[in-house]
């Protein structure tokens, strides 16, 4: 039986008075289904019955999820007295009918995956519904490379009518169009992301993820310092030795700070061409901590941070290669109808004398004007 059948079926089983009978047929027949999820219950709030609705406080419900959600994979957990025995959960390629199974699936993410959920907002869009949009990073514990997996998106939460508790979970993910279960898109995007990437156990600048979509990641980029001098083209490497000497010691105090990754290399015009290579420094030191540099050419900037969208990619990357993926970044943008700034950076993040280029990491980010998760 699915939901709607299900929430339907309970309507019908509470014996109605005579003169709310005509109220409460007249809700049943205004039942709408979700588009995307056939399955899905909505409620026209036009003609929702009175003496239901006013049982059911969506607000309280909505402040509910905002506290118990972030307790999804902690020690804590979700309030299971929150939902329905009998609760239909669905994402693209996981299927549970109970909410004992429901929190198995939690269990064993936890133990296979070490998941990081972060909850950005929660709000009615329907007189028995909530959505919610998320994002879930998880690190694949059973492979030695431990790949970091990635999702976005929203679930839509179905309450039950009759007893005021969620009887419904629907996962919708950014990355992929086929949402239903059992979604071979979906799977091929689990797949995907197994592949290895070095990344060195090193400090980077802080980011959180706000949405992955097939080809990039939008993040928003808490502030770092750099320190920065000219180089030549956005692949090369002049002016790197000059950079990496501050940090080594070749500063006012010869003091030696310790590596971050990755290290970037920003490109401030359209064509690519006025080029600076920086470091990232440590997030403990701030513009008064840190000791001059020795060198003119070298300077110290904070760069306030803000949203970059990312397109991370393998490989050596050369000057044809980075061009190529700006564009690629810059031409889907537009088609997504975000706005962009000028220019670029690319993040590198091995040594290429160490790294094989197949499991290098490499990003192109572009900053954007403005970006909303609503």
């Amino acid at each position: 039986m699915s939901t709607a059948q299900l929430c339907l079926h309970i309507l019908r089983s509470t014996p109605p008075s005579s003169v709310a009978s005509r109220r409460l047929r007249q809700r049943n027949s205004a039942i709408k289904i979700h588009p995307n999820l056939k399955w899905v219950l909505r409620l026209s709030l036009m003609d929702r019955s009175p003496q239901l609705s006013a049982t059911i406080d969506v607000k309280k419900m909505v402040d509910f999820l905002y506290d118990d959600l972030p307790h999804l994979f902690d020690e804590k957990g979700i309030d299971r007295t929150a939902y329905d025995e009998r609760v239909k959960f669905r994402d693209p390629i996981t299927k549970h009918d109970t909410i004992s199974g429901y929190l198995f699936n939690i269990a064993l993410l936890k133990v296979l995956f070490r998941p990081q959920f972060f909850l950005h907002w929660v709000k009615q869009t329907g007189p028995f519904e909530i959505t919610t949009r998320w994002t879930m990073v998880m690190m694949f514990m059973l492979l030695p490379w431990k790949p970091e997996l990635v999702f976005t998106g929203t679930s839509i939460m179905g309450i039950n009518p009759d007893t005021g508790k969620f009887c419904s979970h629907v996962d919708f993910w950014d990355s992929i169009r086929d949402n239903d279960y059992f979604s071979l898109q979906g799977l091929w995007d689990v797949f995907k992301q197994l592949r290895i990437y070095k990344t060195p156990e090193l400090e980077t600048p802080r980011y959180l993820i706000l949405k992955r979509t097939a080809s990039y990641e939008v993040r928003s980029y808490s502030s770092f310092i750099v320190v920065e001098t000219s180089g030549d083209k956005l692949s090369g490497s002049s002016g790197f030795n000059d950079v990496a000497g501050y940090i080594f010691g070749k500063n006012s105090t010869m003091e030696k700070i310790k590596m971050t990754t990755p290290v970037f290399t920003q490109a401030n015009d359209p064509e690519l061409s006025q080029v600076s290579i920086q470091i990232v420094l440590p997030s403990e030191k701030d513009l008064n901590s840190l000791p001059d540099p020795s060198q003119k050419t070298l300077g110290l900037r904070k760069v306030e941070g803000g949203i970059a969208a990312v397109l991370k990619f393998s490989g050596k990357p050369t000057e044809g290669v980075v061009r190529e993926k700006e564009k690629e970044l810059r031409s889907t943008l537009s088609k997504d109808g975000l706005k962009t700034k000028t220019g670029c950076l690319l993040a590198r993040y091995n040594d290429p004398g160490r790294t094989r280029s197949f499991i290098m990491r490499n990003e192109v980010l572009i900053w954007l004007e403005d970006f909303s998760l609503e």
